[in-house]
């Protein structure tokens, strides 16, 4: 469900605040939609954290890297620098942006395309679904209200599915196994990093929390206390199967901080017992924002914050 937008970048981040420089690769892939994003930086490299002895004078730029304003980047840097890791939170999306856009020379799967649900016909109809709504997605003459109302009803229609279907939550756990699905290389240093140094992350995507989860479990084998998956959260019977969805649906272009009543920490189910992010007026209170994201809508994962500083990232 997520578009197919390949992400070239990272921003360098050239502060003592992270003390390291951020830096994704993936070949670079057109797309409509990717002029209309406004990023400060971006760049086509893999994913690096260098040596925390860095110089925090070194260059907010890069070779190959577009900076919309360096001037206006360079100060929003200082600023955070000066107001301390109080202040300080990370925004990410999900798919395409912490996950591979290419796994092992083929377009890696998104937390919505890797689902199976064991039932050939409803497979079927969510892949139709994709090819219906999917140029609707990535049209860029498609006004914005009128492709977000498309999007919600792509989402609804794609869940509904799933609830009709029979899902269960072992088919989640097959399928997180069998997927072609990946995180980009430094995104558990990125974690660690921002972990021990109590830097809160929140993690926004238009796909599903319960996926998202599995996919932590499976794939980095460890939980992250600081870290929290806002997204479209399932609700299984006791059975396992799946009966319902839980609030309003999440679609890529409605990801917002409004959404933080639907969070649940990914530690929670991952049998951290430690403390988590759970007070989000302290979030809200966290007015520096690094924005992580691939797509137009991701721009909106930091409104309902009242941010005094915002880098964002975006992938092209």
């Amino acid at each position: 469900m997520r578009p197919m937008m390949s992400p070239p970048l990272l921003s360098p981040f050239p502060c003592p605040l992270l003390r390291f420089l951020c830096l994704y690769h993936a070949p670079r892939r057109r797309n409509p939609t990717a002029a209309r994003i406004p990023p400060h930086t971006f760049r086509r490299r893999p994913l690096l954290l260098l040596p925390a002895a860095m110089s925090s004078s070194a260059s907010t730029t890069a070779p190959d890297s577009v900076v919309a304003d360096p001037s206006a980047l360079a100060r929003k840097v200082a600023a955070i620098r000066a107001a301390g890791l109080a202040k300080l939170q990370v925004i990410a999306d999900f798919d395409g942006t912490l996950t591979r856009y290419w796994y092992e020379g083929a377009r890696g799967q998104s937390s919505h395309g890797l689902l199976r649900q064991g039932n050939e016909e409803y497979d079927a109809k969510r892949v139709a679904l994709y090819e219906h709504y999917h140029p609707i997605e990535i049209c860029p003459d498609i006004p914005l209200p009128e492709k977000a109302k498309l999007m919600e009803e792509w989402w609804e229609k794609t869940h509904g599915l799933l609830i009709e279907g029979g899902l269960t939550y072992e088919d989640i756990k097959k399928s997180v196994s069998d997927a072609a699905i990946a995180f980009r290389d430094g995104v558990v240093e990125l974690f660690e990093y921002l972990e021990e140094r109590d830097i809160p992350v929140l993690v926004f995507s238009a796909g599903l929390a319960d996926i998202i989860e599995e996919v932590f479990r499976q794939k980095l084998h460890r939980s992250f206390k600081n870290i929290k998956v806002v997204s479209n959260r399932m609700v299984f019977n006791e059975e396992g199967r799946l009966v319902a969805f839980k609030g309003k649906t999440i679609h890529v272009l409605n990801k917002n901080e409004h959404a933080l009543d639907m969070a649940a920490p990914v530690h929670d189910n991952l049998g951290d017992p430690n403390g988590s992010i759970d007070d989000y007026s302290l979030v809200k209170k966290r007015t520096n924002v690094l924005l992580l994201g691939d797509h137009i809508g991701d721009l909106g994962m930091s409104d309902g914050l009242n941010y005094e500083n915002r880098i964002a990232v975006g992938f092209l």
